[in-house]
């Protein structure tokens, strides 16, 4: 009996060390994975006293904008993502002016609509006594981000504020900042790890592509092949699909001419992206590739088989899009009186 207690004694003791150790641990992780938002400044009341009305200011400009094109939807989410990317979220992609980031790579393509959407937003959250010149063009393109995604059905998420507006906006850092329409998995990872995103984050994030357009220059060799081109990898296509695609993008096509990303649920955000791709169906080589490629493959099944695990994949995708290379101090940093130009 003696020995019996013992080791019952020693068994309990060994338990109350593991559990110890897991408390100790668990708080590491807390600690460790603390929200970055509060090292960078960002807090989501943090216009609770100066503008408390922001939120539904910007959301208001937001539904108006939308009743009148759609198109500011997905140009919207596209608009806060480079602006992320390249620079940090600093609103630098709105500055215009000779040399801005405007004028280079994918950046030319960016929405009139999104734009003009940003303009009222700042002008309706000015308007109101207490807020003018107190919330930053920054914040206000997450917050209209936020809301484009969920009045076009997808989910509503919390916003942390608290950003400046970046004082530069060049051109020159474009290029090497966004992903490329032929990116492989691997240069996807590589760029997306480099501004602290996941995998998953990546696959996440990819499915705001389930609103919007492509133009053709950005697909057309994933329909022909071009005599002198440099051969580059092209996941596979559908048949019947890659036919369509020829009959919307003719060798001969206009540069302004778009397809659908998603072209059976254009206009609603949902899970419909991945399940292009697992059809083969995916315009961008850079998205086919997510299905294509056997280490991803499993997350785009499981989006594609599961709204709910999507929606809450991009929800905390995007609050970490919206930490990268914030400004909350600094003489290189401001709140614009206008988006478009530095103060």
């Amino acid at each position: 009996m003696a020995m019996r207690s013992r080791g019952l004694q020693l068994r309990s003791r060994r338990q109350s060390v593991l559990v110890a150790a897991a408390v100790v641990l668990g708080l590491l992780l807390l600690a460790t994975a603390a929200p970055r938002a509060a090292a960078a400044g960002l807090s989501r009341n943090y216009y609770a006293k100066t503008c408390p009305n922001v939120e539904t200011l910007v959301r208001g400009a937001v539904a108006q904008k939308l009743q009148e094109t759609f198109n500011a939807a997905p140009g919207t989410l596209r608009l806060f993502f480079h602006d992320c990317f390249v620079r940090g979220c600093d609103a630098s992609v709105l500055i215009s002016g000779p040399g801005d980031e405007h004028s280079a790579g994918a950046d030319t393509t960016l929405s009139p609509d999104a734009l003009d959407l940003i303009t009222r937003a700042k002008a309706a959250v000015d308007a109101v006594a207490g807020c003018s010149n107190k919330v930053s063009c920054a914040d206000i393109l997450a917050l209209a981000t936020r809301d484009v995604v969920q009045q076009a059905g997808g989910p509503f998420y919390p916003v942390e504020l608290g950003r400046l507006d970046g004082k530069v906006g060049t051109r020159a850092v474009v290029k090497h900042s966004l992903p490329g329409a032929g990116f492989s998995l691997d240069q996807l990872n590589k760029l997306f790890a480099a501004n602290g995103l996941t995998q998953t984050d990546m696959i996440a994030l990819s499915g705001g592509h389930t609103i919007g357009v492509t133009h053709c220059d950005k697909f057309v060799r994933r329909l022909y092949t071009f005599k002198g081109a440099r051969p580059q990898y092209s996941p596979p296509m559908n048949l019947a699909f890659l036919r369509q695609m020829r009959g919307t993008c003719p060798l001969n096509y206009s540069p302004t001419t778009v397809a659908m990303l998603d072209a059976v649920t254009p206009n609603k955000f949902d899970n419909g992206y991945y399940q292009t791709l697992q059809q083969q169906k995916g315009l961008l080589s850079s998205d086919q590739v997510l299905f294509a490629d056997r280490r991803s493959r499993a997350t785009v099944n499981h989006f594609a088989a599961n709204q709910t695990a999507f929606f809450d994949a991009f929800v905390a995708a995007m609050a970490k899009l919206g930490r990268i290379g914030v400004k909350t101090a600094g003489s290189d940093a401001e709140i614009r009186r206008v988006c478009t130009k530095v103060n």
